[in-house]
């Protein structure tokens, strides 16, 4: 249990206490600093305590904010100061600062404060949430308190926590749809009992109960897929409103509403395949490639915001433009829309599944997300040709994982061998290479050549530090030549079972894709060198597939595809349980921009 040490003058008919207990902490209090820090030097080190003025006065919401989030090591609002374990030697120090200041025999005014100002001298980083109209603050007299008090009544406490419980930054479907009425479901679950993550895998269930309807092939199954799609995507929006509204964030947390999100879109497009082929039309070629085009977007998301992450300097033109859009209403929705998220996208597809056919909602998903894509891309490459800026060697350590790099590129990198400086060009140029080779002579040992080639090309471009304007879009087209070369010679095998098993291969190579990018965003580190090597990295793995492309049948390539689609699936996902379950990264939750 946590602990807070109440420190200063008792204030009589002060609900500091109460409030303290129903956030979970074990009250004590201190009647001078000697006391004070020998309280805090009693709680154990695996735990959080605060240090709190008793004459705070606030809303109990504001005190949530500032002692529950688990996603900071230290964290204060004005009178009140908490440390998790990680925190706890700073917050000692702190103490033990103030304590010598004052003799240790008295108690001074203020002492969360003056705690919170030495931590900010130390340099430690201190979270201070925004509390908007919350109140919270340590009223100096009688005049000020009854102020304060007024302050607090004037302000709905519930209605703040409701409105926060909702992501800032949505699409307009979600915005305008769901959440009016999908928090008031966040905080029944809260109350109840519920975890995000429980509703989380409540929304994985339903999506996959919803891929199963579409693949019985019939309308009704169609309709039926339709509605608990919607039913998922709320649930989906519940799990992340549950973490806002009670503080409950985790690392786990954070992985499984990830990447469940990625599987329940997947899981789907697989089930629209089977349903449509039951109806004797095969639309295996436009799920994988509405999965590969999905995937492709998000790694250019990804990878231009880990390049940018830290970046001195950033500023150019087209940023400023669309901050100035971002100032007029319709012009953030409009922007909101075009980009396709998961809300508008979702629904998209649930209302196509129940109205058309697998195949018009392929088109239609594949035209939309192409031109989101289109969209999104030249905004951001207009953006790196604009900005001056200097990409910390942060930023090319994450792109370099994001590469994914196997045994073959490493070979052939030599130290001090001078290679080419325009990254993206060089990758591009080997991406082209090798899917146009599979375009034009399909399973024949010419593609095998030009995958060696490949080889060679994704080598050096990652032989120097990412750091160009340009180089973010490395990952990308490695991405887009991996995934399309499996497409493509999967298709041309035209063996029933081909291009099924490539879908399975590419979902799970993207899994582990999708894997690393949350890795670096909870600070985490990239998958182990030892998983990359095991699964050939990019260059290896598009080798690989070739090699068997040209040197097996058709049914024999299906069965290869198969054995090792399950093979790089069994690591990724084992290694990635075992290191999500088990990992030692803070709580985190994604705020970014929708999916």
């Amino acid at each position: 249990m946590p602990t807070a040490i109440l420190t200063g003058q008792p204030v009589p008919g002060s609900s500091i206490e109460g409030d303290l207990r129903s956030l979970g902490f074990d009250v004590r209090t201190a009647a001078d600093t000697t006391e004070a820090e020998t309280l805090l030097a009693a709680v154990p080190g695996d735990q959080r305590v605060a240090v709190v003025d008793a004459r705070f006065v606030g809303h109990p919401h504001a005190l949530r904010l500032g002692l529950t989030d688990p996603r900071f090591p230290l964290a204060a609002v004005p009178g009140a100061v908490t440390a998790q374990p990680a925190g706890r030697q700073a917050l000692t120090r702190a103490v033990a600062r103030e304590h010598s200041a004052g003799g240790g025999t008295t108690l001074l005014d203020n002492l969360a404060d003056r705690v919170v100002t030495a931590l900010d001298a130390d340099g430690c980083a201190v979270h201070r949430p925004e509390l908007g109209s919350l109140v919270a603050t340590v009223p100096a007299d009688p005049q000020a308190r009854n102020e304060a008090r007024q302050a607090v009544a004037a302000v709905d406490d519930e209605a703040v926590r409701l409105k926060s419980a909702v992501k800032s930054r949505d699409g307009f479907f979600t915005t305008h749809f769901i959440s009016p009425y999908s928090r008031y479901i966040a905080r029944w679950c809260a109350r109840h009992g519920l975890t995000p993550n429980q509703v989380t895998t409540a929304s994985l269930l339903t999506a996959l109960i919803a891929a199963g309807s579409a693949a019985t092939g019939t309308r009704a199954g169609y309709v039926v897929a339709g509605v608990l799609l919607l039913c998922s995507f709320v649930l989906d929006c519940v799990d992340g409103q549950i973490a806002r509204y009670a503080l409950k964030y985790s690392t786990l947390g954070a992985w499984l509403d990830a990447t469940f999100d990625r599987a329940k879109e997947y899981a789907y497009y697989a089930g629209l395949a089977l349903g449509a082929a039951r109806s004797g039309d095969d639309v295996w070629a436009l799920a994988l490639g509405a999965m590969i085009l999905q995937t492709c977007r998000h790694v250019v998301d990804f990878s231009f915001t880990e390049a940018n992450h830290d970046a001195t300097a950033n500023t150019s033109p087209t940023a400023a433009l669309s901050d100035k859009l971002d100032s007029v209403g319709w012009t953030v929705w409009l922007r909101r829309m075009i980009v396709l998220p998961i809300g508008e996208r979702w629904a998209m597809i649930a209302v196509l599944t129940a109205a058309t056919t697998p195949r018009i909602t392929f088109y239609v998903l594949l035209v939309g997300c192409a031109f989101a894509a289109t969209y999104t891309t030249a905004g951001r490459v207009l953006r790196s040709l604009t900005r001056r800026a200097t990409r910390t060697d942060r930023a090319a350590q994450a792109l370099a994982d994001l590469a994914d790099s196997g045994p073959l590129a490493h070979l052939l990198v030599r130290p001090g061998k001078t290679y080419a400086r325009v990254a993206v060009v060089v990758a591009a140029l080997g991406a082209v290479l090798v899917t146009g080779s599979a375009l034009l002579w399909g399973a024949g040992w010419q593609n095998v050549v030009c995958a060696v080639l490949y080889v060679l090309f994704s080598a050096a471009a990652v032989a120097r530090p990412l750091k160009g304007s340009l180089d973010w879009l490395v990952p990308p087209f490695f991405r887009a030549a991996e995934y399309c070369t499996v497409l493509i010679l999967a298709a041309e095998a035209e063996v029933n079972g081909a291009l099924p098993a490539a879908f399975g291969l590419v979902a799970a190579v993207a899994y582990h894709h999708y894997d690393t990018v949350y890795r670096i965003r909870g600070n985490a580190g990239a998958s182990p060198a030892w998983l990359v090597r095991a699964i050939g990295g990019h260059e290896g793995r598009t080798l690989l597939v070739t090699v068997l492309a040209a040197a097996l049948t058709a049914s024999q390539f299906t069965v290869a595809l198969t054995v090792l689609a399950v093979a790089v699936a069994l690591l990724v996902l084992v290694e990635s349980i075992r290191f999500w379950v088990s990992a030692g990264a803070p709580a985190v939750h994604d705020e970014g921009e929708p999916a």
